[in-house]
């Protein structure tokens, strides 16, 4: 009898222990950031020095001064170009009404 519940003891502190392990594992997974998530905020510091991002600013700025939409539908042929200029137009249309 003694053997049996030392038997069923020691099955609920090795559930526990994994239990516990997998526990802080997936904590520790879902804290740290991706490595995307990373590059993107990298990518978004960038934008700073680039000429359609600025072009976006300005003309965000000016749509929200005259109470514009974004009805210009500005295209840019290379997929960088368009998100830094939607990523400045964002910045320039919200920038105003910050303040």
């Amino acid at each position: 009898m003694r053997v049996r519940m030392n038997l069923r003891q020691s099955v609920w502190i090795v559930a526990l222990v994994l239990g516990a392990g997998i526990t802080g594992v997936a904590v520790r997974a879902v804290a740290s950031p991706l490595p995307q998530d990373q590059a993107h905020v990298s990518q978004v510091q960038d934008y700073s020095k680039n000429k359609k991002y600025q072009q976006g600013v300005s003309e965000g700025r000016d749509d929200r001064a005259h109470n514009l939409d974004h009805s210009k539908k500005t295209h840019f042929k290379k997929d960088e170009d368009q998100k830094a200029y939607e990523a400045g137009y964002q910045q320039g249309h919200q920038s105003d009404q910050r303040k």
